[in-house]
């Protein structure tokens, strides 16, 4: 419905859907998610894990739909299609303004603050996109894909750029890096990322992952870890 229907009175063929939202610590208040970006390969050590080099790429960037996201204490059902399902833990930087060409050294003034989030990956199936040079959608955009725990305001936790990213399975670590290895830091990737898209309130931008990246299975448990955040703990159904 364009706001000229919805002036006008004129009804949706359909209930439309829900706006997806996050939580926000210390408020009532809800976080309205317009965009999830995702970098890729943003840490060198899961770069190499992947086999690629660390020091020749620039970021790229790839989506996930909104309603994607799902609330930690839900779960996280094993989808269709795919044997091999990757964990990877993230921090979510959450942004309350936005635009084009945001110089770096701006780019915090956009930030609202920042979540733990998990990007769970089809491996199979991106393996299956990538041999042929394909879009990485079926992989990364499916159904309850990206757990998100609260958003934590940056006025309460400040900009984190050093810290632990860890996650468990089943109580054993797998992922154990620390946010200062980000190859691209958080203002350097609004502001690359602005170059791109029109940057706007409400944009989520998952900062990409350490290596340790691997599978679960039906009855594990994921527990997810940033200096500063809320942990988070996902069980896969």
């Amino acid at each position: 419905m364009t706001s000229e229907n919805a002036a006008s009175g004129r009804d949706y063929i359909f209930a439309p859907a829900p706006v997806p939202t996050l939580p926000i610590v210390g408020t009532a208040a809800l976080f309205p998610v317009h965009r999830i970006y995702c970098v890729g390969r943003n840490f060198a050590d899961h770069a190499i894990e992947m086999g690629h080099d660390p020091d020749k790429e620039p970021p790229f960037f790839f989506q996930k739909n909104p309603d994607t996201l799902v609330s930690p204490e839900r779960g996280f059902p094993y989808p269709a299609a795919s044997k091999d399902v990757h964990h990877e833990v993230e921090l979510v930087v959450a942004l309350k303004s936005g635009g084009s060409d945001i110089p770096v050294e701006k780019a915090l003034d956009c930030v609202y603050g920042y979540a733990l989030g998990l990007d769970m990956t089809r491996r199979d199936l991106q393996a299956e996109a990538k041999k042929h040079g394909r879009p990485w959608e079926v992989a990364k955009a499916f159904e309850h894909s990206a757990p998100c725990g609260p958003i934590h305001p940056a006025g309460t936790v400040g900009h984190p750029a050093a810290g632990a990213i860890r996650l468990s399975v089943n109580g054993t670590v797998r992922q154990d890096g620390d946010l200062n290895q980000m190859i691209w830091k958080v203002p350097e990737m609004i502001a690359y990322l602005s170059r791109l898209f029109m940057l706007a309130p409400g944009d989520l931008i998952f900062a990409g992952t350490p290596a340790g990246v691997g599978a679960v299975e039906k009855g594990a448990v994921m527990q997810a870890h940033i200096d500063g955040l809320e942990d988070i703990t996902v069980a896969v159904t």
